[in-house]
């Protein structure tokens, strides 16, 4: 006759204790909110930034080159893309570690903003990261004339394609492992 071990029975006390250690870690993702709280802040760092150079461009786009009016459209245009790179992480940061945010009432509300999991943020940022650096390379090239330094190119184009290679390789590791793309 074997003889029947006696039930597990978890001790009260170290169960309170359990429970409220997990609270605690549970609630430690509020610990994240001044992060985005702070790049919304940035944000407005980065318009009044959009603002001066609006303005610059506007100034001085009638006595302008063609090539300088296009160096300014993507100077815009990078400021932009990197205010639309904090929008992601601030959104989809706080809906995946925060909270998660009710669009109800919000009739505009872009539909990626509750549908973008960890997987397709990286590939999101991967690929705003991508273009802003594209635009780097490309405000280089067309200031050719003006200042040439090699080593300098070299290092953008070489940055360049470390981003654009990162990208691939996420992407393609994603697709792999059947990964989440961002519920799109």
């Amino acid at each position: 006759m074997t003889e029947q071990p006696a039930p597990y029975r978890p001790n009260p006390k170290l169960k309170r204790v359990e429970t409220a250690f997990e609270s605690v870690i549970f609630n430690s993702r509020w610990l994240m909110a001044p992060f985005y709280l702070g790049l919304v802040i940035s944000l407005a760092v980065l318009l009044l930034k959009f603002c001066m150079i609006l303005w610059e461009f506007i100034v001085h786009a009638p006595g302008s080159k063609e090539s300088d009016i296009i160096l300014g459209v993507l100077s815009l245009i990078d400021v932009s893309l990197t205010g639309n790179l904090i929008l992601i992480v601030v959104f989809s940061g706080y809906e995946n570690f925060v909270s998660k945010i009710d669009p109800g009432g919000h009739p505009d509300w872009p539909e990626w903003i509750t549908k973008v999991g960890f997987g397709g943020l990286k590939q999101k940022l991967l690929a705003s990261i991508v273009a802003i650096s594209a635009i780097q390379v490309l405000k280089a090239f067309m200031n050719l004339d003006a200042a040439f330094d090699p080593s300098r190119l070299a290092w953008l184009v070489g940055v360049h394609l470390v981003f654009v290679v990162s990208a691939f390789m996420l992407a393609l590791s994603d697709r792999w492992s059947g990964g989440d793309h961002g519920g799109e």
